[in-house]
């Protein structure tokens, strides 16, 4: 028997999916473990060993992959704990890096204060050299300037070195020049320059995004290469894939060329699983949500495609390489509940984290969360969380929530933990209309799938608020991300600038772009990464505007019409969706396009595990009631006794009228007193408004059948 093992380290939790072979699924949870994610990433195999019967050594020796997400790199953003980096760059643009976009990102703000440069002043250095916007030589560059720079950047200790010249996008022989003196020069420095990162028009997003890699390289390339000696140690044979924020998958090597690729390597996994879910019901068009232990992530798919962007920002930091457009707010289980300066109740972003976590874990911690407000309402089983393994503690979660937050409230602890209840969940549906109603999508119009250990029992009252009549709570929900990431295929993204009208573009620079960025693609699947060539697509993506506009639209194009210049088709396509982002287009005036940067995606794809299989020995959905408890109807506003459910047992097919709750080892589902729901043939949950069981669907012979969406 073979394994695929998908593995998530989260802020809280360790999320592991080992799908076998013959399709039997293991999901579990373990503890984060901060201080080195390896260690948690190591245990987490050793205890779902234990989990399939198979003694350690048998198990690993029979993993055929794993796909691995890691937020070393986003955290190292976060806390700007990355390497010590200097920037170089052409005279004249020393303080490119800081001056930005020169636009002040709150206006009316007096007291804002512009980001902290991932390169201080005194480590960014300038060559007098120069390229003009075509790439002609305008300033011959000279290796020997880089001889003081390169003392100065031993003398401080530097860890790690960034180089982006002007308009070397156009002609990057004087960055290629530079960094192989400097890679000869700085033995055992991270060295990476902008055509290896990013080779696109505007200098602040080249820049900006070199320096983050520069940033993050080192930690990440420390972070693979200690993992990969680990796997090693434990004499794992097989290949181990890391999650990119495009929502493919990539050999560590690769990461190590371009690190910034990682930036949003966990939550990109959520997007690539909720296509395949929605696929399954019948729909093209999906909203997820990941709740888990510090954040609440939220994103789109169109069209059974994650919607990616090239706008993306960290802790304010510009990373303008494809990733994943993902919303996320500071809302999970451990954000703790505080009183502003107004003494009204907040809801995070701060975190309890894994270490001490919410006050009911008994770690020590002593400000309420999310979690401890669940506990109080009934929805955790302090018996039952992460099935029985970590005993809850209710009555340190009460005496912490009435000192800190009831008694000043003047509320009692029950409508305390209420109003963290509903406030944390009110955040949460902001985020879902940030992702939606603000890129101009109508959430009700899509599926909604909850995700996370703590998503399912909020999602009702997310999805009240938004006026969604339905949701679906995946089998795996609880590693949603850690599922996804089995479920990614090999991706790389690369760009080209070419800036030019359409009346005057050139047939053949159009389309030999294309064939080049196709030509990496072949050589990084096919010659580093063995996939097969009839298992290669190519997806082309074309940043264009009106003549005139400051902003452009990014737009997929079929890749026939691009090999065969059928200028019409895409004209037409273009059209259509700046329309759908602005409301209007410009068509019937004739207005004039141009064009600002061409991009291919080349996807190699990978087998996809069959862990989503049904059990034919179910048993009444009566039969899986445990016990009855007293928990908190947000529509009644008080306590009410009802069924608790397991989740675990095979009810498929089952219909569940709420209010109750629905227990698995990994998580809980809330149906409040508005819901009930179906469970399908793969022991996922289609919870749904009662009386409003969408349109399109029928239950036959105790299964659900879904129309074409």
């Amino acid at each position: 028997m073979r394994f695929n093992v998908g593995i998530d380290i989260g802020g809280t939790f360790t999320d592991l999916i080992c799908v076998s072979s013959e399709g039997k699924t293991i999901v579990h949870k373990t503890l984060s473990t901060p201080q080195d994610s390896s260690i948690g990433f190591i245990n987490g195999i050793r205890e779902v060993a234990e989990m399939s019967g198979l003694s350690f050594e048998k198990f690993v020796s029979n993993i055929d992959t794993i796909v691995h997400g890691t937020t070393v790199s986003t955290n190292a953003l976060l806390t700007l704990r990355g390497a010590k980096t200097a920037l170089i760059t052409t005279k004249g643009f020393r303080d490119a890096l800081e001056m930005r976009r020169g636009i002040r990102e709150e206006q009316f703000n007096n007291h804002y204060r512009n980001v902290t440069p991932l390169a201080p002043r005194y480590l960014r250095f300038t060559v007098d050299e120069r390229m003009d916007s075509e790439g002609k030589v305008l300033k011959k560059f000279d290796e020997k300037e880089l001889l003081p720079i390169i003392k100065k950047i031993k003398d401080e200790n530097v860890e790690s070195v960034a180089v982006c010249f002007m308009n070397s996008y156009k002609n990057a022989n004087h960055e290629k020049k530079a960094i192989k003196f400097l890679r000869k020069n700085l033995k055992g420095i991270f060295v990476t320059a902008s055509f290896e990162v990013l080779p696109s028009i505007r200098f602040y997003e080249r820049v900006s995004t070199t320096v983050v890699s520069a940033f993050v390289g080192p930690i990440v390339a420390k972070y693979l290469d200690n993992l990969t000696q680990k796997l090693e140690s434990i004499n794992y044979k097989g290949t181990l894939l890391i999650m990119q924020s495009n929502g493919g998958v990539v050999v560590p090597d690769q990461v190590k060329k371009n690190p910034a690729v990682t930036v949003l390597s966990g939550p990109a996994a959520a997007p690539t699983a909720g296509a395949f879910y929605s696929q399954l019901l019948g729909y093209k068009n999906c909203i997820t949500v990941d709740m888990g232990g510090t954040s609440f992530d939220a994103a789109i798919v169109i069209d059974n495609q994650c919607v990616t962007s090239t706008e993306g920002n960290i802790n304010r930091y510009r990373i303008a390489l494809p990733s994943l457009d993902i919303i996320t707010i500071g809302a999970g289980g451990g954000s703790i509940g505080w009183l502003n300066s107004g003494g009204l109740l907040q809801m995070g972003p701060q975190s309890a984290g894994a270490m001490p976590g919410p006050v009911c874990y008994d770690r020590g911690g002593t400000i309420p969360a999310c979690t401890d407000a669940d506990l109080i309402l009934g929805y955790l089983n302090p018996n039952f969380f992460a099935g029985g393994k970590l005993k809850l503690n209710k009555a340190k979660a009460e005496k912490s929530i009435k000192d800190e937050l009831a008694s000043k409230l003047g509320l009692s602890v029950l409508e305390t933990a209420a109003g963290m209840y509903r406030i944390i969940n009110s955040n949460m549906a902001q985020g879902v209309r940030e992702i939606s109603v603000e890129r101009g999508y109508d959430p009700r119009e899509f599926l909604f799938i909850v995700a996370g250990g703590a998503g399912s029992i909020h999602s009702s009252e997310i999805c009240k608020e938004l006026e969604i009549p339905m949701f679906l709570v995946p089998n795996v929900s609880s590693i949603f991300c850690a599922a996804g990431m089995l479920l990614g295929d090999l991706k790389h993204d690369y760009i080209r600038s070419y800036f030019t009208s359409f009346n005057n573009i050139d047939r053949k620079k159009f389309i030999s772009l294309f064939n080049e960025m196709k030509d990496d693609g072949l050589n990084a699947l096919v010659k580093e990464e063995g996939v097969a060539a009839d298992r290669i697509s190519f997806y082309p993506i074309l940043d264009m505007r009106y003549l005139g506009q400051y902003h452009e639209v990014q737009m997929e194009a079929n890749w026939d019409d691009v090999m065969k210049f059928n200028l019409e088709n895409i004209f037409e396509a273009f059209h259509k969706e700046h329309n759908r982002q602005f409301g209007y287009s410009l068509k019937e005036e004739g207005t004039e396009m141009e064009i600002i940067n061409v991009r291919l995606r080349v996807v190699g794809k990978t087998e996809k595990p069959k862990f989503l299989s049904g059990n034919s020995k179910n048993i009444p959905a009566e039969k899986a009631i445990k016990e009855h408890r007293e928990i908190y109807i947000p529509e009644l506003n008080k306590m009410k006794k009802v069924p608790i459910y397991d989740g675990d047992m095979p009810i498929f097919g089952s219909t569940i009228q709420g209010p109750c709750v629905i227990e698995k080892i990994t998580t809980s589902i809330l149906l409040t007193e508005s819901y009930d729901c179906v469970v399908d043939d793969f022991g996922s949950f289609i919870v749904y408004e009662k009386e409003k069981f969408p349109k399109g669907y029928q239950l036959k012979n105790k299964k659900v059948t879904v129309n074409e969406h």
